[in-house]
């Protein structure tokens, strides 16, 4: 288990033997997470600063809190630069606040040294879309033989990647870590955070190209997950994805691929969606053939099911294994079927969404039997694609659904586009906010309609999944609480 002394050698290199006694229970950043025996980690985040909560993580138990800048409240501080000059005998008055030039350096250097302590195989996931399902099922087909670590949540940044790691411990035999970015250079800060052996890429799309400029530059940035991995590791690269195909060429592992042709080394044919009772596929690898059902929504999510598998296999793992894997109930996918109102069934697809994944969602629902409903919210972050983006969401909206809700003013132009590729007008409403697209639904859902409801992070568009699951007189709101420090990516 970590202890300050731990903490203290990460930070200075100094091994202070009077603080070998004192364990960390958990490393947080949120002082409502901090428990006795805890370490507090005060970020600067966009609207709060972890500094002002440090007292507050005191009260509830944390004994050490690292900082940049001495907080309103008594501690013991210590300047990192001058912990050698302590004599290793003197006793650690608690709490402790340990001063470095920059906190979250200082949390990512606590996590790589923390990481150098241990050998378990590490799985680094990256791409534009379907990180978080692949890292789910990954973990879930993984457990059947190891005692696996995966990263919680969305925790898949600068400081949710090393607040993950800190939870290592010698039972653990393999992590899976799920990698986002902004911007260039960061896969390749994680990566060296991580150092991990296998690196599975989803796909490239146009997710964060307001930020990058170029499906090109997402396309950069991804590969240096590949670029990280060691010679004796195995880069999992999509063959069905154009951009994704060249890494091969970007690194010095081997190569495994999986798609749905025969040239990819693990591949999948004969696919067929039961709607809401999941997929059927074959896989095909080497001489084998074998028949899969798995308790995924939509087509698409073969994929999801092979890169999984394409883990498995190069950590040699049965057959058996990861079908039992794949089965696993305890996954939890970000597109979820969960009743609604009325009678009706939500297709939560809440978390995020790109022109791919928005498009993927309507596929599934094209798959369904009933009224079909999509309620689609603003993509952020699509850059010179926003207007192509929205506009390819609209014109498969006309194909698949009965009733299109758009909410948010980018939204509009997926309305515009489903009316010209013959979407009646009276099955189109645009609204601006979630509310207005809850009085609309409240008014019109009945039984057996289905209801899509995606957009991205940005619009919150999870009020309305909930709105809809509760009785249509409830005022109920959610209590969204307050983020002590750190950024939501």
């Amino acid at each position: 288990m970590l202890t300050l002394a731990d903490v203290i050698e990460a930070l200075t290199g100094y091994r202070w033997a009077a603080a070998e006694s004192h364990r960390i229970s958990q490393v947080v950043i949120d002082s409502r997470q901090a428990t006795p025996g805890s370490l507090f980690v005060a970020l600067p985040g966009e609207h709060v600063d972890g500094h002002d909560y440090v007292a507050d993580a005191f009260n509830r138990g944390a004994i050490a809190a690292l900082v940049h800048r001495a907080p309103n409240v008594e501690c013991w501080t210590l300047d990192a630069s001058q912990v050698s000059h302590l004599q290793s005998s003197i006793s650690t008055p608690l709490p402790l606040c340990l001063k470095v030039a920059d906190s979250l350096k200082g949390l990512q250097q606590l996590a790589t040294y923390w990481r150098a302590k241990f050998n378990p195989r590490v799985v680094g996931i990256t791409g534009s879309v379907g990180k978080s399902s692949t890292k789910e099922l990954t973990w879930a087909v993984l457990r059947q033989r190891f005692n696996t670590l995966k990263s919680p949540g969305n925790l898949n940044n600068e400081i949710g990647l090393p607040l993950t790691l800190l939870r290592l411990d010698d039972s653990h035999e393999r992590v899976v870590l799920e990698m986002g970015m902004y911007n260039l250079g960061e896969i390749s800060e994680l990566c060296a955070i991580a150092r991990p052996h296998v690196g599975v890429v989803t796909n490239v799309g146009p997710t964060h190209l307001e930020r990058l400029g170029t499906i090109e530059r997402i396309a950069q940035a991804k590969a240096e997950l590949v670029q990280a991995l060691p010679a004796d590791g195995v880069a999992v690269l999509n063959q069905d994805d154009p951009f994704v195909r060249p890494m091969a060429q970007e690194t010095q592992a081997r190569v495994f691929t999986y798609g749905l042709t025969p040239k990819a080394d693990l591949w999948a044919s004969d696919i067929v969606s039961e709607g809401l009772e999941g997929i059927r596929f074959v896989l095909h690898y080497q001489d084998e053939a074998i028949h899969a059902k798995v308790p995924l929504l939509g087509r698409h999510s073969v994929h999801t099911a092979l890169r999984a598998v394409a883990v498995g296999l190069i950590e040699g793992m049965t057959w058996h294994e990861m079908m039992t894997g794949l089965q696993d109930s305890a996954v939890q996918l970000r597109l979820v079927s969960v009743p609604g109102i009325n009678g009706a069934t939500l297709l939560d697809d809440t978390y995020n969404a790109s022109p791919t994944s928005t498009i993927a969602a309507l596929n599934l629902l094209d798959d369904l039997d009933g009224r079909k409903i999509a309620v689609l919210g603003d993509m952020a972050e699509l850059g010179d694609y926003e207007e192509e983006g929205h506009r390819k969401v609209g014109c498969r909206a006309a194909d698949t659904v009965n009733l299109l809700i758009t909410v948010g003013p980018r939204a509009r132009l997926m309305a515009e586009e489903a009316r010209a590729c013959g979407l009646p007008p009276d099955a189109i409403i645009e609204v601006e906010t979630n509310d207005q697209a809850i009085a609309h639904l409240r008014q019109i859902v009945q039984r057996d309609d289905i209801v899509l409801v995606k957009g991205s992070r940005s619009m919150a568009m999870e009020e309305i999944v909930a709105a809809l699951q509760i009785p249509v007189d409830s005022n109920q709101i959610p209590d969204v609480g307050r983020q002590a420090a750190g950024s939501d990516h």
